[in-house]
């Protein structure tokens, strides 16, 4: 994708700002990163200790520097507050495809925000990086991630079964998508 440093802007919605990710998040990020509720459906466990945080900061930090993500940090503005991330899993140039990840702390589920912030990214992906297909998928049992995906207008695309192996078994995964003359 280029100088991602340069990609990676801030994004604001009405209650959100969308923004990099710093070392004074960490005792927000371990707040929901060490929330079993949060992490049960992610490919990342819960976070037991502060330092499995900072090594996860650490790892966002890293990428920064070394271009090789755009990872935002969704702050909720009302409380300048660290909630959670969203950020392109992946992306190709050469297809022009992008793939969505997210995760927000449980006190905010249920109340659109990371539809909000969802929605927000898939119009910059759309119009500042020219993708053309963004896609998003999440284990089947994952009912409030797959709401989020159909709020933002992607289709469902199918479930590819034991489609990652993640904590101690074979996940499937529901597989969403939006193109760019959806949306």
């Amino acid at each position: 994708m280029g100088d991602l440093n340069n990609k990676l802007k801030v994004l604001e919605t009405k209650r959100l700002r969308l923004r990099r990710i710093t070392s004074d998040d960490l005792n927000d990020m371990f707040e929901y990163g060490s929330n079993e509720d949060v992490s049960e459906f992610v490919s990342w466990n819960t976070h037991q200790s502060i330092s499995d945080t900072k090594n996860f900061l650490d790892f966002v930090l890293k990428q920064y520097e070394e271009e090789k993500n755009l990872f935002w940090g969704i702050e909720y503005k009302n409380e300048k507050k660290l909630i959670g991330t969203i950020d392109f899993v992946s992306l190709s140039t050469k297809h022009k495809i992008g793939e969505i990840g997210y995760v927000l702390s449980k006190e905010y589920w249920g109340k659109g925000i990371m539809t909000e912030a969802a929605g927000e990214v898939i119009n910059y992906g759309f119009n500042e990086l020219e993708l053309v297909r963004i896609q998003a998928r999440c284990f089947t049992e994952n009912i409030g991630s797959e709401k989020v995906m159909i709020k933002t207008g992607m289709t469902y695309e199918g479930t590819i079964r034991k489609g990652m192996y993640i904590k101690g078994r074979h996940q499937d995964l529901k597989m969403y998508s939006i193109l760019k003359d959806e949306f």
